[in-house]
């Protein structure tokens, strides 16, 4: 099979992974451009261009298309409101425990309470918050 064909055959694949997104097509494509390369050399031995083609692009499917779903469909999350203050570092202005107290998150004061069973933590210890239950942060020392 000359190596147009399956050129073209790339072409037209990659073109079609527009209308998908998935990058099965890009990938096919791709095992199409590493056969119309091996025809150039082989241009009359047709079952080894269409096992060229199957191999690449099974490869390609495995190997490349994970990272690429990866890369293009992670999607970017901005925590904003409570997730945001979640897991940011505070310091304790007023004496924390399970009963009450105040941090300092990013400049701004909070109600405060210790984790159950944790001991007092005193002011200017830094401290993680860990939950925010209504308008108060529950801290961790650390």
């Amino acid at each position: 099979m000359p190596g147009w064909i399956w050129l073209s055959a790339a072409v037209i694949l990659s073109i079609a992974e527009a209308l998908g997104g998935e990058f099965v097509l890009l990938m096919l494509g791709g095992g199409a451009l590493i056969t119309a390369g091996t025809s150039l050399f082989m241009p009359e031995i047709l079952w080894l261009q269409l096992l060229v083609f199957a191999i690449s692009s099974v490869a390609l499917v495995m190997v490349a298309r994970p990272a690429l779903l990866k890369r293009f469909h992670t999607q970017n999350q901005i925590k904003s409101g409570v997730d945001a203050i979640v897991g940011s570092k505070a310091t304790v202005i007023a004496t924390v425990d399970s009963h009450g107290g105040q941090v300092k998150i990013g400049g701004e004061i909070w109600s405060a309470t210790g984790v159950d069973g944790h001991r007092p933590l005193p002011p200017g210890t830094p401290v993680t918050v860990v939950e925010v239950r209504g308008a108060t942060a529950v801290v961790i020392w650390g």
